[in-house]
């Protein structure tokens, strides 16, 4: 009687968990400390001692890696690519109107609890405010450059009102607010982030 040798069942491979983990602390420790940007998915790589392949394999694009960074459970894309094919005088009202139904969501939990743990004091700070202004800024700023120079500032007043929104209804769960229709909710700050994003700014020194 022969007998066949057994074969490894296909699975993840020995130790992927902690390869995983030691990308993701890498990513997190460049990503603070050069930016999105100045940060190569090859940089990563190296500092963990893996092949890019496999970063790639774990986490999809920078973004996707990114997102997992700062425990946001989505890539960061989904919400900002749809954007780019948004005229610049819709934005204001298209931005709350896809954000909203997310945070309400179960996906929406996790970016809830990564600000909560920013508040409480988190390092994450760092790995937030480059999301804020490298990704946000980067997509949405440069479309509302007018006068030129302004488009950081303008993203960063609607960064404030929708940060504002998150606090009253997600942290602080002010009633009647937290139970507010998102239609409502849009409506009412849609001409604010549309004034911030396209209106007559005071002049800045």
């Amino acid at each position: 009687m022969t007998t066949t040798p057994d074969r490894k069942r296909p699975g993840r491979p020995p130790g992927a968990s902690d390869t995983r983990d030691r990308i993701l602390s890498c990513a997190r420790e460049l990503f603070a400390r050069n930016g999105i940007d100045n940060t190569s998915i090859r940089a990563i790589a190296a500092d963990a001692g893996v092949d890019p392949a496999l970063v790639h394999h774990y986490f999809g694009t920078k973004t996707q890696l990114f997102a997992a960074a700062i425990h946001i459970p989505i890539d960061p894309m989904t919400i900002i690519g749809p954007l780019r094919e948004v005229p610049v005088d819709q934005i204001g009202r298209v931005l709350p109107s896809l954000l909203l139904p997310l945070w309400d969501s179960e996906l929406g939990k996790g970016f809830i609890a990564t600000l909560r743990s920013i508040l409480g004091g988190s390092n994450d700070v760092s790995l937030f405010r480059a999301f804020l202004q490298e990704v946000i800024t980067a997509e949405v700023g440069s479309r509302v450059d007018d006068p030129p120079g302004s488009g950081r500032v303008r993203v960063q007043f609607v960064v404030s009102q929708l940060v504002g929104i998150v606090m009253a209804r997600y942290i602080l769960e002010l009633e009647p607010f937290k139970s507010l229709p998102v239609e409502q909710i849009v409506d009412t700050v849609a001409p604010n982030l549309q004034r911030y994003l396209t209106g007559e700014l005071p002049r800045m020194s």
